[in-house]
């Protein structure tokens, strides 16, 4: 293995998984070196976050998944700096201690975090969506809110508790904003008794003219109509400016004008950036990163100068490619495969060629759009291709299984299983609720 070209791969998401296995038969040893422990399915985060998905649905252990190949080590750790001129990576252990991993190619794969555009209160208010932790969180926060509503007698504090703010109205804003109200409607409609879930109200606030900008104008205005009949509230050509303990400003774009509404849960899918290291890999490697952060690549996702660095997925930039899954996984096989070549011996480089297989987002129950060239899904049709595709993508057939049986049992029934919530630490488990 030592007396092998050495692959390290930063990020065990979809790019750095499908790098890694597509190097499986390949001569070289590989180190792949994620913050944390486990593959995360991103795009059923929001179905974590609201009961119906167990956090192990969605994810996968790292080690497990990389268990079969041989010239694969994983380790846990976060990439702190970079020497390029050496060919070292300096990575910072689980424990915070710092180790050097020197490297003949590197293959970027970090990902992306929650951007808040300057909306800084919004940091300390609100709850992102790209995390595992972030997913509890809501869950948290979620369920929570309609507990703590349940033993207030003041209507004004108990309309506060059942408002919930979302901004941004990508397919993640959409998705979870529509499973809040599926949540309040059908899972929790019965069981409270000084309260009726049902009066939840669920905010979600855009900047731009339509929901779900990515898709069709004719599929947004379907996904639109859904989310009103199923009572989600839409305020369309607004940003958040200010996010508050229990208030949520928005401003118009045309007039300025601002509104405040009364909200104790605020969640934010408005936008992403790049992870703090990708700045410093792009200072490192002498190029600019865009506004987010991603660092510009040639054709075959390699880096300006210099040829043994590449970066796949949503870090990188190139032609306008959009930062979902399926870039990332086809990014992260043509990284491996380019790599493949050269320790065979081939000097020429495959530009990669991005295969658009379509986008698809759950709007309600039974309903879903999904998009693929010309080809446009809605309704029960399109919640079937949906449910399609996500399963063919998770990672393992135990998740895929899992996920299926666990869809069938909420559709079934209406209830969601995955309720339970946790405080994040066991000192704050001792005291859950904050003295006031």
């Amino acid at each position: 293995m030592a007396s092998k070209p050495h692959v390290v791969i930063i990020g065990a998401g979809f790019a750095g998984v499908h790098a890694a296995r597509r190097l499986r038969k390949v001569p070289v040893s590989i180190t792949v070196v994620d913050r944390g422990t486990s593959h995360l399915f991103q795009p059923l985060l929001y179905q974590c976050a609201t009961g119906v998905l167990s956090e192990g649905a969605i994810t996968s252990p790292i080690r497990h998944l990389l268990r079969r190949q041989r010239n694969v080590n994983v380790v846990l750790g976060e990439a702190d700096d970079i020497d390029v001129a050496a060919k070292v990576l300096t990575v910072l252990g689980a424990d915070g201690s710092p180790a050097e991993i020197s490297y003949d190619y590197l293959v970027v794969g970090t990902g992306m975090r929650t951007a808040y555009h300057g909306c800084d209160d919004a940091i300390e208010n609100s709850i992102g969506m790209k995390t595992l932790d972030d997913a509890l969180a809501i869950r948290r926060q979620v369920l929570g809110a309609f507990e703590i509503a349940e033993t207030l007698t003041d209507p004004e504090e108990r309309r506060k508790w059942l408002t919930f703010a979302v901004a941004g109205a990508g397919p993640t804003g959409v998705e979870i904003a529509g499973q809040i109200r599926e949540l309040a409607t059908l899972a929790l409609g019965r069981e409270f008794d000084s309260i009726d879930p049902t009066e939840a109200r669920v905010l979600l606030f855009h900047g731009a003219d339509r929901i779900l900008p990515s898709f069709t104008e004719s599929l947004s205005k379907k996904a639109q109509r859904t989310l009103d009949k199923i009572g989600v509230e839409t305020h369309l050509g607004v940003h958040v400016v200010d996010v508050g303990e229990d208030t949520v400003t928005t401003k118009d774009k045309k007039t300025d004008e601002t509104t405040t509404y009364k909200a104790r849960t605020t969640l934010w899918t408005a936008g992403v950036e790049a992870v703090p290291f990708a700045r410093t890999l792009a200072k490192a490697l002498g190029v600019e990163a865009d506004r987010s952060g991603r660092i510009p690549v040639r054709d075959d996702l390699s880096v300006e100068g210099h040829p043994e660095v590449f970066v796949a997925g949503d870090t990188s930039s190139l032609n306008k490619l959009p930062g979902v899954a399926e870039v990332a996984m086809q990014g992260g096989r043509h990284v491996g495969g380019v790599i493949a070549d050269l320790v065979a011996g081939q000097s020429e480089r495959k530009p990669f060629k991005y295969h658009d297989l379509g986008n698809a987002a759950y709007i309600a129950r039974r309903n879903a759009i999904v998009q693929s060239g010309p080809l446009e899904m809605s309704g029960t049709l399109g919640w079937l291709a949906w449910g399609v595709i996500h399963v063919a993508f998770l990672a393992g057939v135990r998740n895929r299984m899992g996920a299926l049986v666990t869809w069938s049992a909420t559709l079934i029934t209406g209830t969601r299983s995955e309720r339970a919530i946790t405080y994040g630490d066991p000192r704050r488990a001792h005291q859950p609720y904050p003295d006031e």
